[in-house]
């Protein structure tokens, strides 16, 4: 069998692995990169771009049906082949432009996911590969359903490349992904169905907030069905039957697709990792501050494979960036997980940056709330938009802001203006004496902190 030797072997060509790559070449060491898909990583090949580009065409749907009558006298109507067609007119260049790019530097570049056999050599396309420093960057994968039927199943990956819109699909989860595909494929026509088997949707983001979605993609026609148990999926004709328990009861639906959105886990199952002595929990790989794994000092993990933050693609290059100064000049960079904005791109955006209300009065001796429905403020009813509300968090002893949580149609870029706040520990006074346009979301923040 053929070997080779690397200063550094990276795992994964997403942002995370190609950050670090960089890094490290301009650093004059020799690199190779290896990946099992197409190079580029999930976010821009099969992931957040993608789902950006099909989600404004729902939402353009949406808000002339909210103007219908308004001035709007006919609804658009939508070519999905030339929406898919104008979707993947992004997603396309990425694998042979990034491959391109990694061999403009010099890098090796691997087709394959590599296996570790001993603590500093893989196996890969039937060669062995050793390195004086590993950086793992295989991000997520769907999380596997044990049910039976399970092989009838499809992922949110498969709603972007949806052929036609389906005439009825279900999904079981109902964290963001699933909302966001939801209220889109409800705008558009289907016949939608959640299956969650928590109390609510969106465990992570704030309540108040999350019951007012809920009702509004109801309104859309989505049906909700929480504290349910999804046991099996038998193949129709046409359709796929789902079996769950709800309340003591055994249920079925029939549905023309169902999509397992019940989570994502780190992808390391293929790696091997034991052979090489790296430690892994359910989060990803176990790794100190400076994302060097804790149990083989000459491997580092960064991305969403990392245990160490949230997977959001922003974290991501943040930590390719440590990882590879790390690797030129060992402990340099530490992680410092900053003030990250996340956002949930329904119609309306539900967006949320710091603390929840539970973490905050966890922290803080005495936290004032903000918090009200905003549907009949001017920016909200010039949409015709029932559904604008919000919650801020502040340390009353100081007065700065911890928490800011919006539901509106431009939340997913008032929060930003929350998150440079939060992260410059503005007070609420220093807040409201900043000018905004007028009239913008961004005057409505103000008014947001002015009663309890």
């Amino acid at each position: 069998m053929k070997k080779k030797h690397y200063n550094v072997f990276i795992i994964g060509s997403g942002v995370a692995g190609q950050t670090a790559a960089e890094i490290c070449v301009e650093n004059n060491l020799s690199v190779a990169i290896a990946d099992n898909r197409e190079y580029g990583g999930t976010c821009a090949n099969r992931g957040c771009d993608s789902k950006r580009i099909l989600l404004q065409f729902s939402k353009l749907i949406y808000q002339c049906q909210n103007l219908k009558g308004s001035g709007v006298e006919k609804l658009p109507k939508l070519n999905w082949k030339k929406v898919q067609k104008f979707k993947n007119s992004f997603s396309d260049p990425i694998p042979p432009n990034t491959e391109d790019k990694m061999k403009g530097m010099g890098i090796d570049m691997y087709h394959q996911s590599p296996k570790f056999i001993s603590k500093n050599e893989v196996e890969v396309e039937g060669k062995v590969v050793s390195a004086d420093y590993f950086v793992i960057a295989t991000g997520n994968i769907p999380r596997p359903l044990d049910i039976d039927g399970n092989e009838y199943l499809n992922v949110s990956e498969d709603v972007l490349n949806l052929k036609k819109i389906p005439k009825s699909i279900t999904f079981i989860g109902s964290g963001y992904i699933t909302m966001e595909f939801a209220c889109m494929l409800a705008t558009l026509g289907s016949k939608v169905t959640i299956l969650e088997r928590a109390e609510t949707a969106l465990g992570d983001f704030d309540q108040y907030l999350v019951k007012k979605l809920i009702a509004k993609l109801e309104s859309l026609g989505v049906t909700f069905v929480f504290n349910a148990e999804v046991t099996g999926v038998v193949q129709l004709k046409k359709n796929k039957k789902i079996s769950y328990t709800y309340d003591g009861n055994s249920k079925t639906l029939k549905s023309r697709i169902v999509i397992n959105a019940t989570g994502r886990i780190p992808a390391i199952e293929a790696l091997e990792l034991d052979k090489a002595g790296i430690e892994a929990d359910n989060n990803g790989i176990v790794v100190n501050d400076y994302l060097q794994s804790k149990s083989h000092p000459n491997v580092y993990a960064c991305g969403d494979v990392s245990n160490k933050s949230p997977s959001l693609t922003p974290l991501s290059g943040l930590q390719g960036y440590i990882v590879g100064n790390n690797v030129v000049k060992e402990k340099s960079k530490i992680l410092d997980v900053p003030c990250v904005p996340s956002t949930v791109f329904t119609t309306p955006n539900l967006s949320s940056v710091g603390y929840g209300e539970e973490e905050a009065k966890a922290r803080y001796k005495n936290v004032k709330g903000y918090q009200g429905d905003t549907s009949g403020w001017y920016n909200a009813k010039k949409e015709n938009e029932d559904t604008y509300a919000y919650t801020i968090l502040v340390n009353e002893r100081t007065d700065e802001i911890v928490g800011a949580h919006i539901l509106s149609s431009e939340a997913n870029e008032s929060i930003n203006v929350f998150a440079a706040a939060i992260y410059n520990k503005m007070t609420t006074k220093n807040f409201k004496c900043m000018m905004m346009t007028y009239p913008s979301f961004g005057m409505d923040m103000k008014k947001m902190m002015e009663n309890k």
